[in-house]
């Protein structure tokens, strides 16, 4: 039984890496929402393998639902095209990056080469201790911060889509 959870964490863990890579390569930015709620259903399925059916649930109302929706209307209200092709990003930026890539590489590589696979951590995911956590004072700025942050990418939404009289 292990063995076959081990095999669809690792087809979803692909599938989310993969469309993670779809959405930064997309042209179209519509598309690229698109693969993001691929990435998000995908990590979603993985917190239900973990045995955390209510953050998966929450991963899937949350932000496959509802934030998605707001990035394509926002999208989709301001009348985003396509990128055009520019110039090609050599020189400094494309060493740049690929040093980054090569550096990320490293780290997953150093990961997965001291992971021990047969070690499986014991961890209390239900609802009422998930409740706890996020409901006592040391969440509490958090949760005022994203209160605000929300409440800033509205006003920006808003200023970004009032279109001048």
């Amino acid at each position: 039984m292990e063995t076959v959870t081990a095999i669809v964490f690792y087809v979803l863990a692909g599938a989310a890496v993969a469309a993670a890579l779809v959405m930064i390569t997309q042209k179209s930015p519509i598309g690229s929402a698109f693969a993001l709620i691929v990435v998000l259903c995908s990590l979603s399925a993985i917190y239900g393998l973990l045995g955390s059916p209510f953050i998966a649930a929450l991963q899937i109302v949350v932000y496959a639902g509802a934030v998605m929706v707001l990035f394509l209307f926002v999208i989709m209200l301001l009348n985003v095209r396509s990128e055009e092709p520019g110039p090609s990003r050599g020189g400094p930026l494309g060493l740049t990056a690929l040093g980054l890539c090569a550096l990320l590489l490293a780290q997953v590589a150093s990961v997965l080469l001291r992971a021990r696979i047969d070690v499986v951590p014991s961890y209390d995911a239900s609802t009422a201790r998930v409740a706890q956590e996020l409901f006592s004072p040391r969440f509490l700025y958090a949760f005022e911060a994203t209160s605000v942050l929300i409440l800033a990418a509205l006003v920006g939404a808003i200023a970004l889509a009032k279109k001048e009289l």
